[in-house]
């Protein structure tokens, strides 16, 4: 090879521009320069797991594998970004299952209101035949869906007065993401969910544009909503991860021993982001406190009462099918 030809190939990687042509260029010189889109900042435990992975990716492959990890949305918004990895553009992402829903309704199967008291019984779920049934469905869209599910942490309730029962979010005026789940089950509970884009989050609850708001706790400490709200109730109303997402093309390119390296990391990073995400959970209830968030909890019962007379998940039995309910209700008991 000669040297214009290694410059060229040099700077294409830096810069992490690779369309599809470029990737077969670099393929048959044996290196593969792929980016990796995520929504997290470069602080958040996914971020940095995924960091620390594609190093070790890059230094087992002797570098012919280069994942270029992209925190912040700089790749675009998630829906830019589904799009981008759907046709190549980018090559990895990651995303979670509320937002993914919109491409594969299944997605959301695993965050039906107030099915999970605990990790341990998300894990036990998501790592086996539940898990197994939702990713049949993601690899159904033609994406390469990974083993292992990141953890985005159980979602919980901030407003400016305690929130210790359902009849507490009647009227209430509560921003939800643009995610079909949430708002059918803050509707359910007689709320008033409003979608809003989270770049707008904070100054909506400054200006009472909303009263209140769900996010898990590293959400709620990372935008400083503590700032903006005085309450927040732990209600673990849904627990939602972040799948990790490839374009097929582009990781079937890949020789299957590169493939087996880049599966082996990616998955144990997404268990060590685990074991991150629930120590962090502890130690920021501390830090909220300290920051003047109050914090309560209120009993999941009397929610899950109430959104059985609602007809909730008889709703969403309905709209997931009766096979999914079924695997869904085996992983986390009866529900409708």
């Amino acid at each position: 090879m000669n040297a214009s030809r290694r410059s060229v190939l040099k700077a294409t990687g830096a810069a992490g521009l690779v369309g599809i042509a470029g990737r077969t260029a670099l393929a048959q010189a044996g290196a593969f320069n792929y980016k990796l889109g995520t929504n997290v900042p470069v602080t958040h435990t996914i971020a940095i797991r995924l960091n620390e992975a594609t190093e070790k990716i890059r230094a087992e492959t002797s570098g012919k594998v280069n994942i270029r990890v992209f925190p912040s949305g700089q790749l675009g918004s998630d829906t830019d970004m589904l799009s981008q990895v759907r046709s190549g553009g980018i090559q990895f992402l990651t995303l979670p299952g509320l937002i993914l829903a919109n491409l594969v309704p299944m997605a959301s199967l695993n965050s039906v209101g107030f099915i999970f008291p605990d990790y341990p019984s998300v894990w036990k779920a998501m790592d086996a035949d539940l898990g197994q049934y939702i990713r049949s469905h993601i690899a159904k869209a033609n994406l390469v869906c990974f083993e292992k599910v990141w953890d985005n942490g159980f979602r919980q309730i901030t407003s400016n007065k305690p929130i210790a029962g359902p009849r507490d979010l009647v009227d209430l005026k509560i921003r939800v993401p643009p995610a079909p789940l949430l708002v059918s089950l803050f509707k359910a509970l007689k709320a008033a969910p409003t979608p809003i884009n989270f770049n707008e989050l904070y100054s909506s609850l400054q200006t009472r544009v909303v009263e209140a708001q769900e996010n898990p706790l590293a959400i709620i400490a990372t935008a400083k909503l503590y700032e903006v709200q005085k309450s927040c109730a732990l209600t673990n109303h849904g627990w939602d991860g972040y799948w990790l997402l490839g374009n097929k093309r582009a990781f079937e390119a890949l020789p299957e021993p590169l493939r087996e390296i880049v599966n082996k990391h990616l998955n144990d990073a997404a268990m060590a982001q685990r074991q991150d995400s629930e120590k962090l959970a502890v130690s920021l209830q501390q830090e909220l406190t300290a920051k003047g968030l109050a914090f309560n909890k209120p009993d999941s019962a009397a929610f899950r009462a109430a959104l059985q007379e609602a007809k909730f998940y008889a709703e969403w039995k309905s709209k997931f099918g009766g096979e999914a309910w079924e695997r869904l209700e085996a992983a986390v008991g009866k529900l409708a």
